[in-house]
């Protein structure tokens, strides 16, 4: 059995509305999402056999089955562990199962409601034992704690992250769905704004949003007889270097955002390029969760896409993360912070864009990127990256 290249993403759907104003409930949202995928893909909802998601939620593969009225249901996974951390590990479940011939079509998503829901801020299902005793009861918490040290101890400049956020808004600045489309913001701007949490500003904050995301998987061989660009899973991993607990926050690793290695295991980020067969400096673009900045600089590190300590201010300036030039375009439509946030699932769908040819920030003069990387929740209980790549890979 050989995972490499052995699915394709040929279908997806972003949908997203300001907190509150949805028009329908999550399963409403969720159901046109998955409708307009398909539709995309040319294939039949009833064709689907498949679900995987993350985060927990209501909207299950059996009752999602019953409301496409599917064939049959061979493969319903939800991946473990809050946040956004799971978000790249549900694509790669999706064509796990597909590699391994448990299903063959298969729709990885997220819908998102808060007003039924609750709001994700406050995170009490992960926090209770080990922080809300000492008042750590968000995940801005948690993430400024470790970005403060990554700040601190390590020597990553400020100045990271906020070329990071600049660069977001930059290319929200170039897509009319984005949340902060016609809202351009400068780097005074930024620095005169108000701490949420130190060291996180207002802008290092990602969005809220209702709305819902799918991306419909199928094989690699049923990929190249629809009439669309696939975007093949060259590799992908999840894992963690011990979750949120009282060891880890003691851990040698405790800067990182959860991809690196330690000296008893590779990490995510190295069994990626492994599967992939890819080199981190042969990634075209990037797509990183960043519900908070200081997470998302922290990643690009763990992965090998910038340079660690103070070198990663000299890496990551405003020139070298927007398209379609720099030397790594970051966050093309805007990102959580700038585009919008549907537990960061609308970067998948960036991602695969960006294979396509069809991003509004296209990077290599618009021809389509022949690998794309998504890296889900950075320093959350749970991290995943998933590397897509143009036939040109395979």
């Amino acid at each position: 059995m050989t995972f490499r290249g052995s699915a394709a993403v040929v279908g997806v759907s972003d949908q997203h509305y300001p907190r509150g104003k949805g028009p329908r409930g999550e399963r409403g949202m969720l159901v046109e999402a998955i409708l307009a995928a398909c539709q995309e893909a040319g294939i039949s909802p009833r064709d689907v056999d498949g679900f995987t998601s993350y985060a927990g939620g209501d909207n299950s593969g059996p009752v999602l089955a019953a409301e496409l009225d599917i064939r049959e249901l061979r493969w319903s996974t939800m991946v473990w562990g809050g946040g956004g951390g799971g978000s790249a590990a549900a694509i790669v479940t999706a064509a796990a199962a597909i590699a391994s011939g448990q299903a063959d079509c298969v729709v990885a998503f997220r819908s998102m409601a808060q007003v039924s829901t609750g709001r994700l801020g406050y995170a009490k299902y992960y926090f209770d034992h080990q922080y809300l005793p000492h008042g750590i009861s968000t995940p801005a918490h948690v993430c400024a704690l470790r970005t403060q040290r990554l700040l601190e101890h390590d020597g990553v400049p400020r100045s990271a992250m906020r070329n990071l956020v600049l660069a977001a808004y930059h290319h929200a600045q170039a897509n009319p769905e984005a949340a902060a489309y016609g809202k351009p913001l400068t780097a005074k701007t930024y620095d005169e704004s108000a701490y949420i949490v130190e060291p996180f500003r207002l802008y290092d904050c990602s969005r809220e949003n209702d709305g819902a995301v799918a991306l419909v998987l199928v094989s690699a061989e049923r990929a190249r007889t629809l009439d669309v660009k696939p975007a093949y899973v060259l590799g992908g991993a999840q894992g963690s270097v011990g979750a949120y607990a009282a060891r880890n926050e003691n851990d040698s690793a405790y800067t990182t955002a959860g991809g690196s290695g330690t000296s008893d295991s590779p990490g995510v980020a190295s069994r990626v390029w492994q599967q992939a067969g890819v080199k981190a400096s042969e990634v075209d673009v990037v797509q990183v969760y960043e519900n908070f900045s200081g997470p998302a600089v922290a990643s690009l590190i763990d992965h090998g896409l910038c340079p660690p300590g103070p070198a990663a201010g000299d890496f990551l300036t405003l020139d070298n993360l927007i398209a379609p030039n720099g030397i790594l375009p970051v966050n093309t439509s805007g990102g959580n912070v700038a585009d919008s946030f549907v537990n960061g699932m609308g970067l998948a769908v960036e991602a695969v864009r960006q294979i396509r040819g069809t991003s509004r920030n296209q990077v290599r003069d618009g021809s389509g990127a022949d690998t794309s990387l998504y890296i889900g929740g950075p320093m959350a209980p749970i991290h995943s990256s998933v590397l897509l790549g143009s036939e040109k890979t395979l």
